[in-house]
């Protein structure tokens, strides 16, 4: 399991990492914001498009020659930039990242479900995020150091030795997981699958909980900035948000496997702490900083583990690639249409109302699902008893009555 901790490591270091230090340190390379952003996008872009394909492809050929082939193309496309050294192969570098990060991400994923038994896969996906968090954290700091010291070229050199040798231990390590025979699956089944509530209610979930992280990173230094903080303040927020992300989603984990908690449970429990968080961010200075970013970081880590151990537990074996794939790509709309919800209110109001506007969204969720649930308790309560018939006054023996026997 070592290895695909470290791989989940290594794509949230890459995406981070460099996004986090492109703007401040590569003025030769980003000229403008426009350029910027553009960068910024296409690790993004490359995700959105490729994790469900190269996700069918782990379900074909399986999980383990995909999950070395993205880590084999992430070194090779972080050691292009360094071999090059210009604003051009910054681009190809960036994209080639974005789609090796597609390949083994979700094969991963598929992996952490495949090795560990349905007993443990709360735990095991718990681990695997709190790895995964722990490269968000460290990403922009590392980065940043490592971009101060050497530049954008000694940043790029690390993710090349990062990324050959996860994938010479996991080459080691991992064990050979054949694929599955599988039924020929049609366009409609697939629809049928994707939009079966099994599915549909922990990807939602996921993207959702990827939303409110996405906003909390990106928006919480606004509102420190506004309030008169300095980036010091700020910056410990969002590792404070990271740090609760990372601390909670083993010991949820393991409560799924212990049976103290059930996934529907955790996940409305999740989704009620970052609206929480999100409606805490709205008040001023670090009154509202502080507990939003403890609670956006605790409910996306009770959200994360319960969402893909509940994807692995409903989707059939030889199918998980394909899944986790699908689940990966609602969470890169998550993680995209959050801050893009919360910059347009923005834009028409305040930043307090953006604020206001996911978290009523996420809210949303728990209480259509509480609703429902009374609903159908409800009916089944108030359903009518069977008609009986009216007591005629006579009662009858239960003794069977003796046969007559016919005379010669």
């Amino acid at each position: 399991m070592w290895p695909l901790y470290a791989a989940g490591f290594t794509t949230a270091f890459g995406a981070h990492g460099i996004a986090a230090n492109l703007g401040g340190f590569s003025d030769d390379a980003v000229t403008s914001l426009l350029v910027l952003g553009g960068l910024l996008a296409l690790y993004d872009g490359a995700e959105v498009v490729l994790k469900p394909v190269f996700g069918t492809l782990a379900d074909r050929v399986g999980a383990r020659p995909v999950l070395l082939g993205g880590l084999v193309a992430f070194a090779a496309a972080s050691a292009m930039y360094v071999a090059a050294d210009s604003p051009g192969w910054l681009w190809a570098a960036r994209l080639g990242q974005g789609a090796a990060a597609s390949a083994f991400s979700p094969s991963a994923s598929a992996l952490v479900a495949q090795l560990n038994p349905a007993a443990k896969h709360g735990r095991a996906f718990g681990s695997y995020g709190f790895y995964k968090s722990i490269g968000y954290t460290l990403g922009p700091l590392l980065g940043g150091v490592l971009v101060w010291a050497g530049g954008l070229r000694l940043l790029f050199a690390v993710h090349a030795v990062l990324g050959a040798v996860v994938a010479v231990w996991a080459a080691l390590a991992v064990p050979v997981v054949p694929p599955l025979p599988k039924v020929r699956q049609t366009v409609l089944d697939l629809a049928r699958r994707l939009a079966d509530p099994a599915f549909l209610t922990p990807t939602a979930a996921l993207a959702a909980a990827t939303a409110a992280l996405s906003v909390g990173v990106g928006f919480l230094p606004v509102s420190g900035r506004v309030a008169g903080l300095g980036t010091v303040a700020t910056g410990a927020a969002v590792s404070l948000l990271a740090a609760s992300a990372a601390l909670v989603q083993p010991r949820a984990g393991r409560a799924l496997d212990e049976g103290r908690l059930t996934t529907r449970s955790g996940l409305l429990t999740g989704l009620l702490l970052t609206a929480a968080g999100l409606a805490c961010a709205m008040l001023p200075g670090l009154l509202g900083i502080l507990p939003a970013a403890v609670l956006i970081g605790a409910g996306t880590g009770l959200i994360t583990p319960l969402g893909f151990a509940a994807l692995a537990a409903g989707t059939p074996p030889e199918r998980l690639g394909q899944t986790m794939g699908a689940a990966e790509l609602g969470r890169e709309l998550g993680d995209a249409g959050g801050p893009l919800l919360v910059a347009g209110v923005a834009a028409l109001a305040t930043l307090t109302y953006g604020y206001a506007a996911l978290a009523a969204l996420l809210f949303l969720g728990p209480a259509i699902a509480v609703s429902s649930s009374y609903s159908r308790a409800r009916s089944r309560t108030s359903r009518p008893s069977p008609p009986t018939r009216p007591w005629s006054g006579r009662v009858r023996s239960r003794r069977p009555r003796a046969r007559r026997r016919d005379l010669p």
